[in-house]
């Protein structure tokens, strides 16, 4: 399937619905990973938050793109929850997706969260079992871990075209930061392909 980036060249993509084996409940897998701004981030880094949004996602894919503008709003909007983007793209393959391409789309503006991560080895992605971009997940601070609350779709506009009226993800952050069960189907995301290395 082909369709156009903001730039309107032809992108070549591979459609793909979120389909983790992580289940509600289950701990956060670990990871070390670098940051655009030069520090190494871990989980222990959030220590601090309620809850932590860590979502999969990319540069160059049309599908993450369109949702950069709520995860700037939500990391903007909840002091007790932060929001991490991890590329874990084949950056060979993809050189939208360099690490050297991500510091540009911290400093102009266009990603906002609190970290944005480089996944150059792929294992963190496969630990978590994502597959598309965005591929959002919502962990929730418990008794001293982070436990998957929500796996799905940031909101209710499929495509990068469509305009959202539902915004799921701001509901199961309300929801957890309320310390209330998150009562919402766990609808997949869909996005690009994750861009593998051996592939």
């Amino acid at each position: 399937m082909t369709i156009k980036d903001e730039r309107h060249e032809p992108v070549d993509m591979v459609l793909k619905e979120s389909e983790s084996e992580l289940e509600a409940g289950d701990a956060a897998p670990a990871f070390e990973l670098e940051g655009v701004d030069g520090e190494t981030y871990s989980l222990e880094n959030f220590a601090d938050d309620e809850a932590l949004l860590v979502v999969f996602t990319c540069n160059h894919c049309p599908y993450a793109q369109a949702k950069f503008d709520l995860l700037n709003e939500v990391a903007e909007e909840y002091d007790d929850v932060s929001v991490v983007g991890i590329n874990s793209n084949d950056a060979e393959e993809y050189p939208e997706d360099s690490f050297e391409k991500m510091r540009e789309f911290v400093d102009d503006g266009r990603v906002q969260y609190d970290a944005y991560l480089r996944d150059e080895s792929q294992a963190v992605a496969r630990e978590y079992g994502a597959v598309c971009t965005p591929d959002p997940f919502l962990f929730a601070r418990e008794d001293g871990e982070f436990r998957l609350a929500y796996h799905g779709r940031l909101d209710d506009a499929p495509n990068p075209d469509d305009d959202p009226s539902r915004f799921q993800i701001r509901e199961t952050i309300d929801a957890v930061l309320a310390g209330e069960d998150v009562d919402l189907e766990w609808q997949p995301s869909r996005g690009c392909s994750i861009k593998w290395k051996d592939e």
